[in-house]
């Protein structure tokens, strides 16, 4: 899980959005995306499936299995 909040936190700085800009476009609030960085939670397979395609990676990529 650690691996997924650092490439989740990679991938929103890239863009230069705050949590709570990330958290409104999954419509979600700003301590969960807080949480899914920190790896206190992970998210929902439809959280994680909108990730992969907001962000533009496969899943395998958030979860460290490819680069």
């Amino acid at each position: 899980m650690e691996i997924f909040g650092k490439q989740l936190k990679a991938l929103r700085e890239e863009r230069k959005m705050s949590q709570s800009e990330l958290a409104e476009v999954l419509c979600t609030s700003k301590q969960n995306i807080s949480r899914w960085e920190k790896g206190y939670f992970e998210p929902s397979q439809e959280a994680t499936l909108m990730l992969a395609r907001f962000f533009d990676v496969t899943i395998d990529y958030l979860f460290g299995v490819e680069e």
